[in-house]
């Protein structure tokens, strides 16, 4: 069991760096060479190096360091842990990348004639970065510390005291850099949230079938024949006839949909059937995690 556990904790490690390093990768490589913003403390240190000259990798890790003290003493160790070790990550690989860009080892990507695919690379490198480190399990800091504390002690939408700071932060930018760059970190910033929620929620995707059909027993046995797939059956009663019956519960992939369906008509044409997303599949058939 300690192997296993250390096994799973070197993995959360790694992931965790690695996330932070692709982030930070993002931030040297696309977003400052071209004037654009983030957002989060992490906006907040880009805004001081157009602003003043200071380095990311240090503002960011001064802003934090306070809050680190608020967020120990009012969420606990365990909520903090991989914040801070992402936090201290995030800064060091900030520190790497910049050092790698000034000795002239990596030339950082800017145009003036397609700036579009700019905002599109930055918001998928950033995104990458952000999903794994939300998937580790940690955070970059900051605002996620801030609002975890005001969501504590006020009982405010985490996502609405996040979005409220970062229109903030993105607002005080228009005093530094063009508008039309404001606006171009918002289509990035969009890119890089549907490629957390893509990372976040896995590659895996799947397909939810929950079926109501006469002889759900010998549909499931057709399922398990044809589909090589485990079916559950769930008791349901019907809310209008008060008749009780078996409800067919199955999870393909989505290569297997339209046969799972052609497979349900055959078996029954009345047959109900409710189809849903889902996300990050673990188990024999899937992903083993």
């Amino acid at each position: 069991m300690n192997g296993e556990r250390v096994r799973e904790a070197a993995r959360t490690w790694l992931i965790l760096a690695l996330g932070t390093a692709v982030y930070a990768f993002g931030i040297e490589y696309f977003i400052l060479p071209n004037l654009l913003m983030e957002g989060g403390v992490t906006g907040i240190a880009v805004l001081l190096q157009y602003a003043a000259g200071l380095p990311p990798a240090i503002t960011s890790l001064a802003i934090n360091l306070p809050l680190f003290v608020f967020g120990w003493r009012l969420l606990g160790r365990g909520a903090m842990v991989y914040t801070i070790g992402g936090t201290l990550l995030l800064s060091l690989f900030l520190w790497l990348w910049e050092r790698t860009i000034d000795a002239g080892w990596i030339r950082p990507f800017t145009t003036k004639q397609d700036f579009i695919l700019v905002v599109l690379y930055a918001g998928v490198t950033l995104g990458a970065g952000l999903g794994l480190v939300f998937r580790s399990g940690g955070t970059t800091g900051g605002v996620d510390i801030i609002a975890r504390i005001v969501h504590r002690w006020r009982g405010w939408s985490m996502g609405q005291i996040i979005l409220t700071m970062d229109v903030v932060i993105l607002g005080s930018a228009l005093l530094f850099i063009p508008k039309e760059k404001v606006l171009y970190t918002l289509v990035s910033v969009f890119i890089s949230s549907r490629v957390i929620d893509f990372i976040q929620e896995g590659a895996y995707a799947a397909k939810a079938f929950t079926i109501i059909c006469q002889n759900p027993e010998r549909l499931a046995a057709a399922i398990t024949k044809e589909l090589d797939r485990g079916v559950t059956l769930l008791p349901a009663v019907g809310g209008y006839s008060g008749e009780k019956r078996m409800m067919v519960y199955c999870v393909v992939s989505r290569f297997e949909i339209r046969k799972l369906k052609s497979l349900v008509r055959e078996h029954d044409r009345q047959a109900f059937i409710v189809i849903n997303d889902v996300h990050d599949v673990l188990g024999e058939g899937f992903r083993e995690d």
